[in-house]
């Protein structure tokens, strides 16, 4: 029950903001993608959770969640696949925008520098192999194509308009796709309340920019997944 109230939340949050942006600029939002972005957001959360426990547990129980990742990746290829999507369009592709890497490489560093960082004054106890094993492969495998790929494609389709900076266009699909993903750590409900926590969402929105960044101008989800993945591990790894 805590976690369908803490989705439902979140939703609330998604519709009333994105609704809120909408109204001021109604010619260049579209409703239905911002219903679709909601209903993306809450079957992924449906497969994470094995459908909040009523789904089987068919791999062998263990520490990290393998099997609502797997499904919840499973879920979110099935959905690039569709027409109204696309696998290149949703960033799936290995293809590189040409001569977009040399530019990249300092936004590389920057969030690697980050991360090593946190590493320091967050060190993290003795981890095992599948603890290690998760955090290499599973945040980035299944959170980048979600957040960075389907969802902000789903996002940026309801709000067409854009800024020029830093040399991508951005939208409001960029600015609430990594609102939802540092809620998606730092936003709950439990013991009959809901809980926010300002730092989480610092920790996980601020490098969500990053990775949105490396995605608009690349055109791939590569790089970000590779990121990601470096930053889930190198606090095990030093």
């Amino acid at each position: 029950m805590n976690g369908l109230i803490g989705i439902a939340g979140v939703l609330g949050l998604l519709l009333v903001f994105g609704g809120l942006i909408g109204v001021t600029r109604p010619r260049l939002f579209a409703h239905k993608w911002l219903t679709a972005a909601a209903a993306l957001v809450l079957l992924n959360d449906v497969m994470l959770t094995r459908a909040y426990g009523l789904l089987p547990q068919l791999l062998p129980r263990a520490d990290w969640n393998w099997q609502g990742k797997i499904m919840a990746l499973a879920v979110t290829l099935l959905v690039a696949s569709l027409p109204a999507f696309g696998w290149s369009r949703s960033g799936l592709t290995v293809m590189q925008v040409k001569r977009s890497w040399a530019s990249c490489v300092p936004i590389v560093l920057l969030y690697a520098f980050f991360f090593v960082v946190i590493a320091h004054f967050f060190p993290s106890g003795p981890a095992s192999r599948e603890t290690i094993a998760f955090q290499l492969t599973m945040p980035g495998l299944e959170e980048e194509p979600f957040y960075r790929g389907i969802l902000l494609f789903a996002l940026d389709r309801a709000f067409l308009g854009r800024a020029k900076f830093l040399g991508v266009d951005w939208g409001w699909g960029a600015v609430l796709s990594c609102a939802l993903f540092g809620l998606a750590h730092a936003f709950g409900y439990s013991h009959g309340s809901f809980a926010f926590d300002p730092m989480t969402m610092v920790l996980t929105a601020l490098p969500a920019f990053i990775a949105v960044w490396l995605r608009l101008r690349t055109g791939s989800l590569v790089l970000p997944i590779l990121l990601h993945n470096f930053g889930n591990s190198i606090s095990l790894l030093a």
